[in-house]
């Protein structure tokens, strides 16, 4: 818990993007989404949620749902735990 609390942490207050991967761990917390769904709901460019999922994916942050265009990105359930910390990031970028 400790290593991914850590990973966490660098991925989101450590380094650039940070908020916008922490804003498509809470929007994806509330229901699996795909990445049109999710670049669409936070107002943000289709690459840039497909690049940050990406990287969430490669951390075993995300799971994918199905496969091509329409798959679908949940919470691994490492991250389910560590929303917590999720949140406490965005409370304290504002």
């Amino acid at each position: 818990m400790m290593l991914l609390k850590k990973l966490l942490y660098w991925l989101i207050a450590g380094s650039r993007g940070g908020q916008n991967r922490a804003r498509i761990i809470m929007f994806i917390s509330k229901h699996p989404a795909n990445a049109k769904r999710i670049a669409d709901g936070l107002e943000m460019d289709y690459k840039t949620a497909l690049h940050h999922l990406g990287v969430l994916l490669k951390h075993d942050l995300l799971d994918c749902i199905g496969e091509g265009y329409g798959k679908a990105y949940a919470l691994s359930p490492e991250m389910e735990g560590m929303l917590d910390e999720v949140r406490r990031f965005l409370e304290k970028a504002r």
